[in-house]
């Protein structure tokens, strides 16, 4: 096992190492400037490259970009925040979208998780066919959708929730959010839940396993739903990063003060430092995931890292 997940770290550092070479590619290649002000002469335009280090050559520029970044110094703000440091200007921002995707995500899982059992143990009942209609109305309405009309409802009419996203109320302006974000989830996760226990169900080990005279909710947690984890965890992942990392339309409807609007806002404004700060915060959050789900397999079905070469450590 430490074999494996050494490989696996190695292969996320090489990943992250070559998106970081991407980025800074990007950022050279990029047209215009961050210094787009039209009341800037030359000469200034000049001092303000040699005070941020962009009238270097591009080889130190290179190497101290990459410092930097591995290092957590982003850098400061061209355009939008004048020489405020970037990681002041995520220290209260990714919090918040971390906060409720996360949310969104463990919301979204459990109720997928168990309306996806629901479905695959009642098969071809009233129950099975709920848990297909909701899963085609997550899957097919976006969470704009959800929120206009959480909002209209459970904001407006009844005055459960705030409309808008308030400071001094976390976890009431986060319940109408999270409800709208975790809906996609719910659908995704109990599709492929509902198909991967069909599947299980119906095989021979689990047909062995009752024989034994195993109960039934022994079959099902133990080993029913431990071999249709894979698959699940395998779609849950790209997901669990799209919503830690802030949805804009979300963020926007309720006025949350997320990432996700940070970055329009940097890229309206050229700001080339915050831009490729969130694209490695989004590829590192993306790199991290994924060797997490790479390690579950191994733990899940240990037969995935001795089929690759992991043997007995």
């Amino acid at each position: 096992m430490r074999k494996y997940i050494l490989k696996r770290i190695g292969i996320s550092f090489i990943t992250l190492m070559a998106i970081l070479l991407i980025l800074f590619l990007m950022l050279e290649f990029m047209p215009g400037s961050p210094f787009n002000d039209e009341k800037l002469n030359e000469a200034q335009v000049a001092i303000l490259n040699a005070k941020y280090g962009l009238d270097k050559p591009v080889v130190i520029r290179f190497f101290n970009y990459i410092k930097n970044m591995l290092t957590g110094d982003f850098g400061v703000s061209y355009t939008i925040s004048k020489n405020t440091a970037i990681t002041t200007l995520l220290e209260t921002r990714l919090p918040i979208s971390i906060r409720i995707g996360g949310q969104a995500v463990l919301l979204g899982t459990f109720i997928g998780l168990i309306l996806g059992l629901i479905a695959a143990l009642k098969h071809n009942t009233i129950y099975d066919t709920i848990t297909t209609v909701i899963s085609v109305l997550g899957v097919s309405l976006p969470s704009y959708v959800f929120a206009l009309a959480l909002s209209y409802t459970l904001g407006f009419q009844l005055k459960w929730f705030p409309l808008l996203y308030q400071p001094e109320a976390v976890v009431k302006s986060s319940v109408l959010p999270t409800i709208s974000l975790c809906m996609f989830t719910v659908a995704t996760v109990a599709r492929f839940t509902r198909t991967e226990m069909l599947e299980v169900l119906g095989s021979d080990y689990m047909l062995l396993a009752e024989s034994k005279g195993l109960s039934g909710g022994r079959i099902i947690l133990v080993h029913g739903l431990r071999n249709a984890l894979i698959p699940i965890i395998t779609v849950l992942a790209p997901l669990v990063v799209g919503l830690m990392t802030g949805s804009l339309v979300i963020e926007k409807i309720f006025s949350i003060p997320g990432i996700g609007s940070l970055l329009v806002n940097a890229i309206q404004a050229n700001d080339y430092n915050v831009i490729i700060t969130l694209a490695f915060i989004y590829s590192a959050l993306y790199i991290g995931i994924m060797l997490v789900v790479d390690i579950l397999y191994g733990v899940i079905d240990p037969r995935i890292r001795l089929a690759k070469g992991d043997g007995n450590e």
